[in-house]
């Protein structure tokens, strides 16, 4: 989780969907989502239904982060909620969050990684690095679309529902169509 706030919500329900059909999830946050409470609820009655849920403690650092790939602790790693600032530094190489450095350490294994994006710029400024992940090997997305076209014309989110089908495709390589709904 990265700290789309506004989103959270509606993520939390398809972490409980996941864990509840069986999937093993091993929740990761960045510093923002783990410590910043905001109108949206406290960060820490978010990181605590999640571990309740997924029965285990939150990566939320960087040390911790880092052994995913080498111990191959993942399948498919995936981004729900995924900001710009993350979009941003996926694309550009730069993994100094638990999450982007998640992500490096699981690509080094060729696995699957699931992007549920949810930032007011993605059409505008963090419009380059989506195009760029979107093209790039083994970064699969959630489809999304525009929230509020009228008041938010450079909004995206995905469609959280869509997490499950998404993650199911990815781990066959396939991206799930359509990409922007």
């Amino acid at each position: 989780m990265c700290g789309s706030f506004c989103t959270f919500a509606r993520v939390l329900p398809q972490i409980e969907a996941l864990c509840g059909a069986g999937y093993e999830v091993i929740p990761i946050q960045s510093a923002a989502a783990h410590t910043i409470d905001t109108r949206f609820g406290a960060a820490a009655d978010f990181s605590a239904r999640i571990e309740a849920v997924c029965g285990r403690p939150i990566i939320h650092t960087l040390f911790d982060a880092e052994p995913i790939g080498p111990k191959k602790l993942l399948d498919a790693l995936v981004i729900a909620p995924c900001t710009g600032n993350t979009l941003g530094k996926l694309a550009a190489g730069i993994y100094d969050s638990p999450v982007t450095l998640a992500a490096k350490a699981h690509l080094r294994n060729e696995r699957p990684v699931v992007i549920a994006v949810s930032t007011n710029d993605a059409l505008s400024g963090s419009a380059p690095a989506l195009g760029r992940l979107l093209a790039q090997k083994h970064y699969y997305f959630v489809p999304m679309r525009q929230d509020d076209p009228t008041g938010k014309p450079a909004s995206l989110v995905a469609d959280f529902a869509q997490i499950r089908p998404a993650l199911e495709a990815a781990l066959q390589s396939r991206q799930i169509q359509p990409v922007l709904c």
